[in-house]
């Protein structure tokens, strides 16, 4: 996938007048948020629901090496083959060669963040592979060559008409059709096909159970079911951060998950493999390949504040809630992750300099951080990418900025600091800002468009102030 972080501001303008994504984003978050409110309340006592999940995830991070260690024993134990990757390329090459060996023409795919991450797609086309994404959402956005638009529904802002087009082109279909359910139907025949004589089907890991071995997938459309049942070979690729200590944990987590992603009490299908089929039975791989890809995040984990970011269970709750997500949408973080998630995640693995605009546009509201079931707390994160760029780059308010630039926040934190300073400026910039309004907003103060004014409007500054208004409602009411 063709990272373009660094396009955010261009792609959040261009969606933020596109009239589905406008449609979508205007009650998709809003329903799904509903919905987790909702469900949350089947628990005797919520908050301590998603404190436990919370607790046993912090647990998990703080124990990783060991629990790596513990999880490879027990899976080779159970007959799968562990591989460790540094990082994507090692990943890939891994699977490209696994493929090439089997002589495979084409690979299955099931819905994988990890997979969008190191770009196994591409890689596998580039040796005459053809790579099939079978969730459905995921299959449109693969012929779209598009990114995930949410981590839940990568597709559902694209309207009918323009999937039916694509599935014309695709030869996906015969005969053209905006009908919802038949297109669905004709995703599903073409895909169907796909599974027959299937060599090897890749898909994620949703978690990993330390002290048994196994791997657990949650889904609702079971075609990462079909991945890992159908082929001869299956490759299960996880992120380090992915494991748990025990079946019990896991449970905690797996009652935490759907409940934060989709509203449900529990997904539709959930898979749990430990190791390749037995000689007695009849549906799975011959063989299972568990990848660990490491991909940066053992420098995340040696960061005393970055390590609480491989908590996330990507439940995409965060999303959800994020109002700056619930504006631009899923494309204009430009990578595989978007929302709060892709403002803490992105930044670490693919460097501070490259994600600049992404831990910029955050209101720093926190309602990321109070509905995370994994215990993240994005806004210290975010902070943290803002003070360490301040750092490394001198162009962004650090040391060498302009002088003008520096006297400016001397006089702010001067007059934060001291009541008296800030009520006087205060008077001062009501009289400033409210003669540059136009058409009842402030659209500019210094002549351009430049920070703040840039994307957005002030409205002026009223008078009275609250603090004279609450004056005289105390003088009236005696």
């Amino acid at each position: 996938m063709k990272i373009r972080t660094h396009e955010y501001m261009d792609i959040a303008r261009e969606q933020l007048k596109e009239p589905n994504a406008r449609a979508v984003l205007d009650f998709f978050p809003v329903i799904l948020s509903a919905m987790r409110d909702a469900v949350y309340q089947s628990f005797e006592d919520p908050q301590a629901a998603i404190q436990a999940c919370r607790d046993i995830r912090a647990n998990a991070v703080a124990r990783l090496p060991k629990l790596l260690e513990q999880f490879e024993e027990q899976a080779v134990k159970a007959g799968a083959k562990v591989v460790w990757a540094e990082d994507s390329a090692q990943a890939n090459a891994y699977i490209v060669d696994l493929a090439q060996k089997l002589g495979a023409r084409h690979a299955a795919k099931g819905k994988s963040m990890v997979t969008e991450e190191t770009g196994l797609n591409q890689a596998l086309e580039d040796v005459g592979i053809a790579a099939y994404e079978t969730d459905l959402g995921e299959f449109i956005a693969q012929l779209l060559e598009r990114p995930p638009f949410h981590i839940v529904g990568p597709a559902l802002n694209v309207p009918t008409a323009e999937i039916r087009d694509i599935f014309l082109e695709k030869g996906v279909m015969e005969a053209p059709t905006e009908d919802p359910v038949e297109l669905g139907r004709a995703a599903r025949k073409y895909l169907r096909d796909r599974f027959h004589f299937l060599d090897i089907g890749v898909t994620g890991v949703n978690m990993a159970v330390a002290e048994t071995g196994t791997i657990i997938n949650v889904e609702n459309e079971g075609n990462i079911r079909m991945c890992k049942s159908s082929p001869k070979v299956q490759v299960s690729i996880m992120t380090l951060e992915k494991v748990l200590p025990t079946m019990e944990e896991a449970m905690m987590v797996l009652r935490n998950l759907p409940r934060s992603a989709t509203g449900q009490l529990i997904s539709a299908y959930v898979s749990m493999d430990t190791g390749p089929k037995k000689a007695e039975e009849t549906d799975g791989p011959e063989e299972l390949h568990i990848i660990i890809l490491d991909n940066g995040r053992s420098k995340v984990y040696a960061d005393p504040t970055y390590r609480q970011a491989l908590q996330c269970i990507r439940c995409g709750a965060c999303l959800n809630f994020c109002p700056i997500y619930r504006k631009v949408g899923g494309y204009s973080y430009g990578w595989a992750y978007s929302g709060p998630m892709g403002q803490v995640l992105s930044p670490m693995l693919l460097g501070l300099d490259k994600t600049k605009d992404l831990y910029h546009s955050c209101t720093l509201c926190k309602h990321c951080k109070s509905v995370c079931p994994g215990g993240v707390e994005h806004p210290k994160i975010l902070l943290t990418h803002r003070a360490r760029n301040r750092e490394k780059d001198p162009q962004f308010h650090g040391a060498g900025a302009p002088a003008s630039l520096e006297a400016r926040y001397r006089a702010f934190a001067l007059a934060a600091s001291r009541p008296k300073v800030w009520n006087v400026m205060v008077r001062a910039a009501r009289t400033a800002l409210n003669q540059k309004k136009q058409g009842g907003m402030v659209k500019e103060l210094f002549g351009k468009p430049e920070g703040w004014f840039a994307s957005r409007d002030l409205p002026p500054m009223g008078r009275p102030t609250f603090n004279q208004w609450i004056k005289e409602y105390k003088k009236h009411k005696k």
